[in-house]
């Protein structure tokens, strides 16, 4: 089994820890993995993005061309990796910030509104969260429990506050998405 997710987006909506956390559920889980950030230069705002591959076996190499799942926070990363996904892949997308839906027909397509159910969570900025929930009922790398075991471990400490807002979160993409 070998998983290769494109997490993108623009700074401040949480790519980053995103991937991270995709990352750190894997290594508690003695799963292989990588996990490659990019991003401009800008403190917030510009584009990032990050690849993350989980395996059960070892990682022949970090570059993914055809991602299996992609989730796009933000309208340039559809536009961007929505033409690269695996036929048979997943495309997880804001639907509320992109009303230009994507239309492969040979892909999963998921409209998630985000930043609508990261609000209902209660933490506006737990929507990188509400994409993992949606992701993780499309492809199951690991269970729920699993991910919340690693967010309660790897959230640094200034902000375990938010903690049960991004487990709500987590649940209502999951449950969200069909």
């Amino acid at each position: 089994m070998q998983n290769e997710i494109i997490v993108s987006g623009f700074g401040g909506q949480g790519v980053m820890f995103g991937g991270q956390l995709l990352a750190y559920t894997a290594m508690d889980h003695d799963l292989h993995v990588t996990w490659i950030p990019s991003y401009g230069p800008e403190m917030r705002g510009g584009t990032a993005n990050c690849t993350v591959i989980v395996a059960d076996e070892e990682i022949g190499s970090p570059l993914v061309r055809t991602p299996q799942a992609v989730i796009a926070m933000n309208l340039p990363s559809q536009n961007k990796y929505e033409p690269l996904i695996k036929p048979g892949g997943f495309l997880i997308v804001n639907a509320s910030l992109i009303n230009n839906y994507a239309t492969r027909e040979d892909i999963t397509i998921r409209n998630i509104p985000a930043n609508d159910l990261a609000d209902q969570a209660g933490n506006p900025k737990s929507l990188n969260i509400v994409m993992l929930g949606a992701l993780l009922k499309v492809l199951p790398v690991f269970s729920l429990d699993a991910l919340i075991e690693s967010l309660n471990v790897h959230t640094p400490e200034r902000n375990k506050r938010f903690i049960p807002a991004n487990i709500k979160a987590l649940y209502l993409g999951y449950n969200f998405t069909e």
